[in-house]
This record gives structure tokens, sequence and C-alpha cells, in this order.
């Protein structure tokens, strides 16, 4: 009898603390567990397990930003990538002085919020290019990126757009326009959307548009994702201090105003990384002018000379070893 009520006692007092953990005042745990089940999407019903509708509603719409609303202008883009003589401050300093021996680009290891990340200049934009897996839609045409950046014989490269999940185990089918050498290579939609590219005039371009209209503006690589981060250096807002999008791990692409190309692959997992207004203020540190979200969380990868610099972790937080399979990224690779 007494081995049964001090089994009854612990019970209570696990199920007391699940109450208070899941309805207390633990806002935190709360967002975390309910943003990182809606967007995993195969795991949205350990969300509604707790939570009614109308509280998975509220907790969502914390993260919702309000898009910068106005039209990039690629005039403000003068590229002059030259060492400098003298610098404003030290985040210039960081970006424009060279590592003896390397003018291709720079790698820095910085915080964003307090996670760990890793920011790359990269000095010729006219080096940076789309990368893809070998194909699309075949069922086994996803690749690495640190494979990817191989195959293209790329030094710097991080991971792109996204691609369709109906299980939670990825595919080889991008969600999205794929721009390619000015062509469109994949387009499984007909309307405008957010694309994601370099120019012909190697300047980065945030357009909502068709894959086509974005070819005749001159986009030479691009991809389909968002939002836009920095546009004509304003940031976008949010609903919230939050950030928009919670917490993850991060992978975002920029230029400066002097044409430098910023890489930028954060450290964290679904529901424990940074926000994206943290993304966003790190970013302007550095100088970004324009600067968009790429696919983030297991995605994120940034692959340096053949080496996989980040620690890309699942949703569980499980390392995945040698990241996890994508469609596309972009990569700085240098001419023959």
């Amino acid at each position: 009898m007494k081995k049964l009520t001090i089994a009854f006692v612990i019970i209570d007092v696990l199920v007391l603390f699940c109450f208070i953990l899941f309805y207390g005042p633990y806002k935190e745990f709360r967002n975390v567990l309910v943003n990182t089940a809606m967007i995993t999407k195969s795991h949205q019903y350990i969300a509604y397990t707790f939570y009614s509708e109308e509280t998975i509603n509220k907790i969502m719409d914390l993260n919702t930003f309000i898009p910068v609303d106005e039209d990039i202008d690629l005039d403000d883009i003068v590229i002059d990538t030259s060492e400098k003589s003298s610098y404003d401050n030290e985040y210039e300093e960081a970006i424009l002085k060279r590592d003896p021996g390397n003018k291709e680009y720079k790698y820095l290891q910085v915080k964003v919020g307090k996670y760990n990340a890793h920011l790359v200049a990269i000095y010729h934009p006219d080096q940076v290019q789309l990368i893809t897996s070998k194909s699309f839609n075949t069922g086994s045409g996803q690749e690495t990126v640190l494979n990817m950046c191989k195959r293209y014989g790329g030094l710097v490269c991080i991971n792109g757009g996204g691609f369709s999940d109906p299980d939670g185990w990825g595919s080889d089918i991008p969600l999205g326009y794929v721009i390619k050498d000015g062509k469109v290579i994949w387009s499984p939609v007909n309307g405008k959307e957010n694309i994601i590219g370099i120019t012909d005039e190697n300047k980065l371009m945030l357009v909502n548009a068709t894959g086509d209209e974005a070819v005749e503006m001159g986009l030479r690589d691009g991809l389909q994702f968002g939002p836009f981060l920095i546009v004509n250096g304003e940031s976008i807002k949010y609903n919230s201090s939050v950030g928009g999008y919670d917490r993850a791990a991060r992978v975002a692409i920029a230029q400066r105003k002097d044409g430098v190309i910023l890489f930028l692959a954060t450290e964290g997992t679904h529901g424990s990384g940074p926000t994206m207004k943290e993304v966003v203020d790190t970013l302007e540190l550095y100088g970004a002018y324009n600067a968009a979200n790429l696919d983030g969380g297991t995605s994120s990868q940034m692959v340096i000379e053949g080496k996989l610099v980040n620690n890309p972790k699942n949703v569980f937080g499980q390392s995945v070893a040698g990241g996890r399979r994508v469609v596309t990224g972009f990569a700085l690779i240098p001419k023959n």
C-alpha cells in the first residue's frame, strides 16, 4: 500500500509539473513547442494536443512580419570592394581588411544574439553563383552542400531555397522558381513570388516577380525564398519583440553598398537559435544594404574549402553528419 501511495504521489507531481510547464508562466517554452511543431508540419498534432487552435494562432501571429514596402534600387550598389587605408568602424575593418594571402574572401566567427555564427565576406560578387543538386524530381536528386560545393569547385558555399517536405524527410523537388545562367530551370508556379539572386551586373536582386520577369530584369542566378530582410538599407519590421519566425538556425545572403557579398550561417536548431531580428541586427552591423533569408533549420549549412564549418542539427537536436541533403545553394566559385 505504501508503494502504491508513493507511485500516486509521483504521478501527481509529474502531472502538476507538466501542467505548470505547458500552461503556466513559461511562455518561451510554450512558444518554442508550438512553433517547432507547426513549422515541422508532420508534428503539428503535438501543438493541437495541448493547445486550442485559437491559442496556436495567437502564438504563430507573434512571428509575423511587415515586409519592406519598396522596390530595390540597384543603382545604390556601386561595386568597389578594394581594401581601404582607413575604416569607419571595427565592423567595416573586419569585413574589408584582407587576411594575408587570401584576396577571394574573409571568414569571421561572430555572434548572432547569443549563438555562434559564421560570416563570410566575398570580394568578387561576379564569382557568386547558384549551385543545384544533380537533378530535380527524380527521387534521389538531393545533395548535401558539401557535395555540391565540391562538384562545382566552390571555395565557400551555403544552402539556398526550400524543397517539398510532405513527410518530414525532404525531397528533391524545389519550392518555387530556380534560375540558372539567365534561364528558368524550375518553375512549379506561374505567379509573382519573392526571388533572391545575382544579376548580370553582379548585384543582389530581391524582387517580387515571376521567374521570366526576373530574368528580363537581368537576374543571372536566383531562387524563390524569403522573406527579404533588408531592402535599400531599410529593415523588415515585426509584429512583436520576438523577432519573427521564433528561434532557429539561420542562413542569409546580403550585399553591402560597396558590392561585397555576405554569406551568414548560424548555429541552432528548431526552437533554439537566433531570431530573424537578431540576424538583421548582425547583418546591419557589418554593413548589409540588401539582405534576404534563406532556408534554415536542419538545412542550414556553410562549407569553406571542403569543410562543413557549422553543425547542422535536426528537430531533435541531433547533429546531421555531413549536413542535410538539399536542392539549391549559393557559392563563391573562382574563375579559372
